[in-house]
């Protein structure tokens, strides 16, 4: 019998960081404060979307290009380009022109783009005091819009010839709007503190 070195088993990527801290620390904080024992009823990030409406690229094809490509640079994802369903004459719009673009992100990728835009990102935007905490749609998710992009670091500023905004939204298991903050202030969710 030949020996397994040659064929051993290659050891998988570890879990994301936040997906780490979330099964360790978030799930056991939550438990406590809502006051649950079983872990499936606590509230779960389930998917983050990504949305750039480039409605200037039906006078600049280009720019949908580069849209395209930071999207893909931010999220590690190839985006789906959308296109208009029907026509409005008022915008000059006929249906089928592109005029956005927009990705998913589940699982792993989800948690990474999480980390860098509590971590990297947020922090880079000028006098950031926090997001708005009241951005829920009453069902446990949570919406933002970002100005511009360049407040990724994937994205090089010297080849942007545009500032292009995107929003993104937060998708959770949890229907109410109070277990969903509560997770994504552990998630370390910079929410302003409108009280003061």
């Amino acid at each position: 019998m030949a020996p397994a070195t040659a064929d051993a088993p290659k050891t998988a990527a570890p879990p994301p960081r936040l997906q780490k801290r979330y099964a360790e620390e978030i799930v056991p904080a939550l438990a406590k404060k809502l006051g649950r024992t079983n872990p499936l009823s606590l509230p779960k990030l389930v998917k983050i979307s990504l949305n750039m409406g480039v409605g200037k690229a039906l006078q600049d094809k280009e720019r949908m290009k580069q849209a395209v490509e930071h999207l893909a640079m931010i999220s590690g994802q190839k985006p789906q380009v959308m296109k208009a369903r029907q026509a409005v004459s008022a915008f000059r719009l006929r249906e089928g022109n592109e005029i956005g673009c927009r990705v998913t992100l589940r699982g792993k990728r989800m948690y990474e783009f999480l980390d860098r835009l509590v971590n990297v990102a947020l922090p880079r935007i000028r006098d950031f005091r926090g997001v708005n905490p009241k951005s829920f749609d009453g069902n446990g998710n949570y919406s933002m819009g970002l100005t511009e992009q360049l407040v990724f670091p994937e994205v090089d500023p010297d080849k942007v010839t545009f500032t292009q905004g995107m929003d993104i939204t937060f998708v959770t298991t949890s229907r109410s709007d109070d277990e969903a903050r509560e997770l994504l202030r552990a998630f370390g969710m910079p929410f302003r503190d409108d009280t003061k």
